[in-house]
């Protein structure tokens, strides 16, 4: 019965690197999100729906992991800033993250949270790393600037805290039906998780300016009874980076190309052939119709 469920927007805000992808990926159970030790590894609001039951209410849980909060310096920022405030326009609950080592200086974060009237959650994050006078410092200081409905300490990548923060959430969702189906993990299509696999392993295997420079795209995903066929093809914006992409006799990318289909067929359960293409498309990051086609 509709009297008896719970549905809503779960929008997880904060700056870079404060941990919003990893605790996407424990709420939902399932690794949706890229996770790297860089900063700006989210460029896409990314949905994860929970279904369950608490109590007496069914409930249906749609989460939105966006991009970290910062200051425009290309086109591509612009449109990631936009997926924030669409984030915030929708929202139900605010899970506003911040963690134990970040140095007060999430005005920027502050001021977009101002242009909601959601309830907002605070999170603490990282707390495995820190002092108990730490955290109080840190609740103490929050409680001053923000007056959010609550203040939780978790850890996201333990999994402390997380259980009763789902409580929390579901208390403040608003009686509603289901909006996706109750077997839907995901508004996103399978061909944006491969790319986002891909652009996982660039991160992680490269440095300096080459993963920010590179945007994949899969121009094919065929699935067969036995296997999945993709062809993606990976965007940069100079001769040069395609080089340093490619490695000494292409042995970089394939090291990249070994490493995302592990995660793949790990991913979708089944036998993944991939094939990669670096292609270069100048100053991508700046160009609209550039970004358009890419999904921004």
């Amino acid at each position: 019965m509709i009297d008896n469920h719970k549905a809503g927007f779960i929008s997880i805000i904060g700056k870079p690197n404060v941990g919003k992808s990893t605790l996407m990926n424990q709420l939902i159970g399932e690794r949706l999100s890229i996770i790297t030790s860089k900063a700006q590894t989210t460029r896409h609001r990314i949905m994860g729906i929970v279904n369950g039951k608490m109590g007496e209410n069914e409930f249906q849980l749609v989460y939105s992991d966006t991009p970290g909060i910062i200051k425009p310096m290309y086109e591509l920022h612009n449109s990631m800033m936009e997926f924030v405030h669409g984030s915030l326009e929708d929202a139900d609950v605010i899970l506003f993250v911040t963690d134990i080592f970040e140095q007060y200086d999430e005005e920027d974060v502050i001021e977009k949270l101002g242009r909601s009237e959601a309830p907002l959650l605070l999170l603490i994050n990282k707390i495995d790393l820190a002092t108990e006078e730490q955290i109080q410092e840190k609740i103490s200081h929050w409680e001053k600037v923000l007056n959010p409905r609550e203040i939780l300490s978790i850890s996201a990548l333990n999994n402390v805290g997380v259980d009763s923060l789902l409580e929390k959430i579901v208390e403040l969702l608003p009686t509603h039906p289901p909006y996706f189906p109750k077997d839907a993990l995901t508004d996103k299509p399978e061909r944006f998780f491969a790319a986002e696999m891909i652009r996982e392993k660039i991160l992680t295997n490269y440095k300096k300016e080459i993963p920010y420079s590179c945007e994949v795209s899969i121009k094919e995903f065929k699935e067969d009874e036995d296997i999945i066929r993709i062809y993606a093809e990976i965007y940069v914006e100079r001769p040069s980076q395609r080089a340093i992409l490619l490695g000494h006799k292409g042995e970089r990318i394939k090291k990249v190309g070994s490493e995302a289909r592990e995660l793949m067929e790990e991913f979708f359960e089944k036998k993944v052939f991939l094939q990669q293409y670096i292609k270069v498309e100048p100053d991508w990051r700046v160009k609209k119709d550039k970004l358009k086609k890419f999904g921004y």
